[in-house]
């Protein structure tokens, strides 16, 4: 069994939700080693998150963005965590609903995804930065 391991920096996304499937697979040349195997993509981060869903039409993401600013505002009167400004503790909320991980399989060296499917960073800051990814790959 092959493993491989990468920590790659994302360039800073404005809030939203952004297909990052090509970026991974141009800095993780190790993929095209593997001919059946798993890539764990993890964000090193609290405040941003990782998904994977449509990657035709960018209304889908448009809509994750306003469905998820509606369903977790800012500004609510509970939160104690207000100090590092208002999309703060609603961006670690969302992170914690949408999660730190995904896995994609690979096959003969590609992602073996669905034909409409991405693999999504979803930044919940304002200014969230530049963002961190652990890329891990595992297999024959």
């Amino acid at each position: 069994m092959k493993i491989f391991q990468k920590e790659i920096t994302l360039n800073p996304y404005r809030r939203g939700f952004h297909l990052i499937s090509q970026e991974i697979v141009n800095n993780f040349h190790e993929l095209k080693d593997i001919k059946t195997g798993v890539l764990h993509i993890f964000i090193k981060h609290t405040s941003a998150s990782l998904t994977i869903n449509e990657n035709a039409d960018p209304t889908v993401r448009m809509d994750f963005e306003e469905h998820f600013n509606k369903m977790i505002p800012e500004n609510m009167p509970y939160y104690q965590h207000d100090y590092e400004g208002a999309d703060d503790m609603p961006a670690h909320l969302k992170s914690s609903i949408l999660g730190s991980s995904v896995s994609v399989p690979i096959t003969n060296g590609r992602l073996n995804t669905g034909i409409w499917q991405g693999i999504y960073l979803c930044e919940h800051r304002n200014h969230g930065g530049s963002r961190k990814l652990v890329l891990t790959v595992y297999g024959n």
